[in-house]
């Protein structure tokens, strides 16, 4: 009969050390039959328990010491000897846990490493590089925090909430645009085959009935937007700044277009000679060609500018890359704050007084044609490069109006420059 090993108490245990001669040192500490302590030659110091499993004796690791302490030692140690006797093998349970851990490991995808591989799989769909970027941006700066480090097989409708609900009403049109790409970006996961079942981010059936539609929060989204009776003089303050934000403001006031788009303006894109500039659908948020027709003003701004041999860029930041969107709106800013220090009342929007920001000059522009014009609203959503939102009219208006919109943008620039008494309303021969 074997003898029994005597139980060591948890400081025996700590003073057991390797005798400093051969290879790894075995101590038996008793507690538990077969419970041992191997100490390397290195120092290392782990848990061992010899016992028999079947016909076969097995040495089964418990964990490294101190991390693994006595009392813990001996605990595992039974649990394995209960394990056996019940006719699981420890070891061989143990190897199918790893493998299966290493399954669900190749299998899983976290949301951040789908995003990445979503945009890979799709490049063709976006057209330029900045496309995408505004993808990527969107989402880890608004969905990442909740969703990046979430394996998509996890994701529910919970986290899509958390992510979108900080943002739906004050932010709706970004909120609104997020949920989309969340949405696209789970569908290729389940395509692929990392996900199963419906898709939490869909709208329809499912976050419909948990968040406000955003039309009817969007009003808290508007741009602060300079008012009519104050855009002559607005415009005359920004003709006295200099620099390139100023320059890029002026000609986004004069074609109404979106920053993003005159930011990334090109001098391919323009034809001086036909007062034309041709944006392309991959910069534009609605993925469609879009023709400007250039003021006189507008024309007379691009010719003054210097173009450099190696950028194509119209409004080039100062090392040569894209000028930032804040660049516009520390202009419009200082545009403001100037104004104020004056003695005057500054540019701030009709209902939110908040001071007027870039973007709101097209509001400023919408007004201006249902308010003080006789142009067609139709033409001013053309102009503005928005959706239409009738399918039939969609459908049969194939056209831009390239020709009665080079009047509209024509008395626009007019309006702009004071060049019209006010709340006169500009006649449109081209109506009948």
């Amino acid at each position: 009969m074997p003898k029994k090993a005597k139980d060591l108490t948890a400081l025996e245990v700590a003073r057991l050390r390797h005798p400093g001669e051969g290879g790894n040192a075995l101590f038996a500490v008793g507690n538990v039959a077969g419970l041992l302590l191997q100490c390397t030659p290195s120092g290392a110091r782990t848990w061992l328990l010899r016992t028999l499993i079947g016909t076969k004796r097995r040495e089964i690791g418990l964990g490294g010491y101190p991390d693994v302490p006595l009392a813990d030692a001996i605990r595992r140690a039974r649990d394995a000897k209960e394990k056996i006797r019940n006719g699981v093998d420890p070891v061989e349970e143990r190897k199918a846990a790893r493998a299966a851990l290493a399954a669900q490991q190749a299998r899983g995808l976290t949301f951040s490493d789908a995003v990445d591989r979503y945009l890979a799989a799709k490049l063709d769909a976006f057209k330029n590089a900045k496309h995408r970027a505004q993808w990527r941006m969107t989402l880890e700066t608004y969905a990442g925090p909740e969703l990046g480090p979430m394996l998509v097989s996890d994701i529910a409708v919970q986290d899509i909430l958390r992510a979108l609900e900080p943002i739906w009403r004050t932010k709706t049109e970004t909120a609104s645009r997020l949920r989309g790409r969340i949405e696209s970006v789970l569908a290729w996961a389940t395509v692929a085959g990392h996900r199963v079942g419906d898709n939490p981010a869909r709208w329809a059936g499912n976050l419909k009935e948990m968040l406000p539609a955003a039309a009817k929060v969007k009003g808290g989204d508007n741009q602060p937007a300079v008012q009519l009776d104050d855009a002559a003089r607005w415009f005359a303050a920004l003709l006295e700044r200099e620099g390139v934000g100023s320059r890029a403001l002026e000609f986004l006031a004069l074609t109404a277009c979106r920053s993003g788009e005159v930011r990334g303006a090109t001098w391919d894109e323009i034809d001086l000679e036909k007062s034309l500039w041709i944006v392309p659908g991959a910069r534009m948020k609605m993925e469609r060609e879009h023709r400007v027709p250039l003021a006189t003003g507008a024309v007379t701004l691009l010719k003054a500018l210097p173009r450099l041999a190696d950028n194509p860029l119209v409004f080039p930041a100062a090392k040569g890359g894209t000028l930032s969107d804040m660049t516009l709106s520390a202009t419009m800013k200082r545009l403001h704050e100037t104004n104020v220090k004056e003695g005057g009342v500054g540019f701030v929007d009709r209902a939110s007084k908040r001071p007027a920001v870039p973007h709101g000059l097209r509001s400023t522009f919408r007004d201006w044609v249902s308010e003080r014009t006789n142009f067609a609203g139709e033409m001013a959503e053309t102009a503005l490069a928005h959706k239409v939102s009738n399918a039939v009219e969609a459908a049969y208006r194939r056209g831009d109006m390239m020709e009665k919109r080079r009047q509209m943008m024509a008395a626009w620039a007019d309006f702009l420059g004071g060049r019209t008494a006010k709340g006169k309303v500009l006649p449109f021969q081209g109506r009948r």
